[in-house]
């Protein structure tokens, strides 16, 4: 993923429209970021942009959100937007917490609702 910011974006079974929506209202602003999503996350924002640079990984549960963590520790993703949905339980918990303190660990921008990644956007935006 050489050249170019890096976003990645991840959500929850239940926040998948959220995230569909919200790429569909921030395009312009997406459109200048190379996008790594997890599996159905990736494919639910291209139904909705199909024009953004969007590369797909495996799903969370199969991998795709220890993908982004690895793209984290190496310096290629330079902000996460994760729509979490409290209220289900998910059974790769461990992961989903994994994912959040590399981006911790490594001082990246992370949104975890959308109110947060509005003002995030805003900021990358600017």
């Amino acid at each position: 993923m050489a050249g170019g910011k890096c976003l990645a974006l991840i959500a929850h079974d239940q926040k998948k429209d959220d995230m569909a929506e919200f790429a569909r209202r921030n395009r312009e602003t997406f459109a200048n970021w190379k996008i790594v999503a997890t599996g159905t996350t990736g494919g639910r924002v291209l139904e909705a942009v199909p024009d953004l640079d969007v590369t797909r990984l495996k799903s969370g549960p199969l991998g795709g959100d220890q993908q982004i963590g690895a793209l984290i520790a190496t310096g290629e993703v330079d902000a996460l937007i994760f729509f979490v949905d409290p209220l289900t339980p998910m059974p790769h918990d461990v992961d989903v917490k994994a994912l959040m303190r590399l981006a911790i660990v490594y001082d990246i921008p992370m949104a975890l609702n959308e109110a947060t990644a509005d003002k995030l956007i805003a900021t990358l935006h600017a």
